[in-house]
C-alpha cells in the first residue's frame, strides 16, 4: 500500500515488462478553469467517433461521479476514474494498458483546470506522455484567446501538448480572430458554437444523471455532428502504453469473495459508485446482486449490503414510503451481516433527512441522527482515512489506510462517537468521520476499494465489530 502522503514523481515509474508496449491514438481533454465545455467536448469525440465505428474507451481524471455517467453514455462504455493519487500510478498504468489493447481511440477528460491540483492533469498527461488539447470557452474574448492558449501549452516545457480547441464560438469571424495571434506550433483544432441544445442541464452535484436526460442520445449525435468541421476528425498521435509488474496485493484478492452475495442498492436516488470498485468485487469472486430502494419491494438474499452515495434528497419521500424495502433492510441489519453505506447511503441510514425545500422524512434509523441539505457545499476533496480492521489494527498502521473523496451538499449530525476521521490531500486537514455502528461502516466519504485491496477484503469480508463506538 502506498502511503497516503506520496508524492507522484516522473522519476518514480512502476517497472514495465519488457516487450508489452501497445500503441493507442490517446488525448486529454483539459482547460484553464472548470466549466469550459471539457465534458461536452469530450462527449461529442466520444460519440462522433463511436459512430465512426471505433471503440472509444473513456477515462475521468478526479473522483467526480457525475462525468463519468455522460460519457458513458456517449462512448457505450465504462468510464474508469484515472487519477495519479486515487488510483495510483500502478493503477493508471495498468487501466491504460488494458484500454490500449482493446480500444481504438482513448479520450481523458481532465479535471479542474490543466495544472489545478496535486497531482493535476498536466501531471498526468507528462507522465504517461499523452497529448494535451486545450479547450478554451471563447464566448467573450479574442486576442486573449492567444494569451490563455501560450499559457496552457508552455507553462509547463515537458508537457506533450496537442493543441487548443474553442468552445462557444458562433462565427467564422469571431473564429478567425481567435487565431490572428495564435502561435504558429500551437494548433488551431476548431470550435464548438453556443448551442442551447446541446447544453445539457446543470443540478446541485453537477451535470444530470445521465440515465435521467430523455433527450441525451439526440443531443450527444448533435454535438458530435459539430466535430465534422474540426481538425478533431482525425485520431491523435498514438501513445505507448506498457503493462506493470503485477501488485501482489491485487493478485491475492482474485477469488478472495466466491460464495459471497454482495447485494448493492443502485437506481435514481443511490448511483455514485465507481466502475473500479465494481470491478474489484468481481476480481474477488463476489456475486452482485443489484436492487432498488425506490421500485422494489424487498431486499434480495445476500451476506454484504452497499449502498453508493447518490441523490436520496430527491427521492425522500420514496424512499421513505417504500417501507416493506425499509423493514428488510431493518431485518438484515438484525442479523449483523455488514453494511457499507457512502455518502447518500449513510443518510438513508439516519432517521431523518430535510431536504432542500425543508421537507423532514423520516428513513431507516439504523444510524442515530440526522441530516439537513445546505444551499452550498459543504464538503469536498480527495481524502484517505486508517480504517483499524483485518490484521493490522494500529491506528497509525499504512496497511490500513484507504482512499477516496468527498462531495456533499448536506450537513450530518450523527450521535455516535466516530471511529476514525478522515484527511484531505495534500492538505491533511481534517476531513470527514467514519462511523462503526454494530454491523455498519458509514461516512460520508466515497471509498475506491482498489487503493488497498486487502483492507477492502476486510469490510466485505468481516468487519471487526470490536472496534464499534
Amino acid at each position: 500500500m502506498t502511503s497516503a502522503k506520496h508524492a507522484f514523481s516522473l522519476n518514480n515509474k512502476p517497472e514495465h515488462l519488457p516487450g508489452t508496449g501497445v500503441n493507442c491514438p490517446a488525448l486529454i481533454i483539459a482547460a484553464p478553469h472548470s466549466g469550459s465545455g471539457k465534458t461536452t467536448i469530450t462527449a461529442a469525440l466520444a460519440r462522433y467517433h463511436k459512430n465512426q465505428g471505433k471503440k472509444v474507451t473513456v477515462f475521468k481524471v478526479g473522483p467526480d461521479f457525475i462525468d463519468p455517467m455522460i460519457l458513458r453514455q456517449a462512448s457505450g462504455q465504462l468510464v474508469y476514474q484515472l487519477d495519479l493519487w486515487l488510483v495510483g500510478e500502478r493503477g493508471c498504468q495498468e487501466l491504460l494498458y488494458q484500454a490500449a489493447k482493446e480500444s481504438d481511440l482513448i479520450l481523458i477528460e481532465g479535471v479542474m483546470g490543466l495544472f489545478d491540483g496535486t497531482p493535476s492533469s498536466a501531471d498526468l498527461a507528462r507522465y504517461f506522455n499523452i497529448p494535451v488539447l486545450g479547450v478554451i470557452d471563447a464566448k467573450a474574448m479574442a486576442q486573449t484567446f492567444a494569451a490563455l492558449a501560450h499559457g496552457l501549452a508552455k507553462f509547463c516545457p515537458e508537457l506533450p501538448f496537442a493543441g487548443v480547441f474553442a468552445n462557444r464560438v458562433n462565427s467564422e469571424r469571431h473564429a478567425e480572430l481567435l487565431q490572428e495571434n495564435l502561435a504558429s506550433d500551437i494548433t488551431f483544432y476548431g470550435r464548438l458554437p453556443k448551442d442551447n441544445e446541446v447544453t445539457l442541464p446543470e443540478r446541485h452535484l453537477g451535470l444530470v444523471q445521465a440515465q435521467e436526460l430523455s433527450e441525451i442520445d439526440a443531443q450527444l449525435d448533435l454535438v458530435a455532428s459539430y466535430i465534422n468541421a474540426t481538425k478533431l476528425t482525425e485520431l491523435p498521435a498514438a501513445v505507448e502504453f506498457f503493462a506493470v509488474k503485477q501488485d501482489e496485493q491485487i493478485s491475492d484478492i482474485t477469488g478472495a469473495l466466491a460464495g459471497t452475495r454482495v447485494i448493492i442498492i443502485k437506481d435514481r436516488a443511490f448511483s455514485f459508485i465507481y466502475a473500479a470498485n465494481i470491478a474489484f468485487l468481481q476480481q474477488a469472486g463476489a456475486e452482485l446482486v443489484y436492487c432498488s430502494a425506490l421500485e422494489d419491494s424487498h431486499l434480495p438474499d445476500g451476506d454484504v449490503l452497499y449502498i453508493p452515495g447518490g441523490y436520496p434528497e430527491l427521492y425522500a419521500q420514496q424512499l421513505a414510503e417504500n417501507h416493506t424495502f425499509i423493514s428488510d433492510v431493518k431485518a438484515f441489519a438484525a442479523t449483523n451481516k455488514p453494511i457499507i453505506a457512502e455518502c447518500g447511503g449513510m443518510l438513508y441510514l439516519l432517521d431523518e433527512l430535510t431536504n432542500f425545500a425543508g421537507q423532514q422524512y423520516s428513513l431507516l434509523g439504523l444510524l442515530p441522527g440526522k441530516a439537513v441539505m445546505q444551499e452550498k457545499l459543504t464538503a469536498i476533496g480527495s481524502q484517505w482515512v486508517v480504517l483499524p480492521f483485518g490484521d493490522n489494527t494500529g491506528n497509525n498502521n499504512s496497511d490500513n489506510i484507504i482512499r477516496g473523496h468527498s462531495f456533499h451538499y448536506s450537513k450530518a449530525e450523527v450521535r455516535l462517537t466516530p471511529l476514525s476521521q478522515t484527511r484531505h490531500h495534500p492538505s491533511e486537514r481534517l476531513g470527514e468521520f467514519v462511523y462503526l455502528h454494530n454491523n455498519i461502516l458509514a461516512s460520508y466519504m466515497h471509498w475506491y476499494l482498489p487503493s488497498n485491496a486487502k483492507l477492502a477484503l476486510s469490510l466485505f469480508g468481516n468487519i471487526n465489530t470490536s472496534s464499534e463506538s
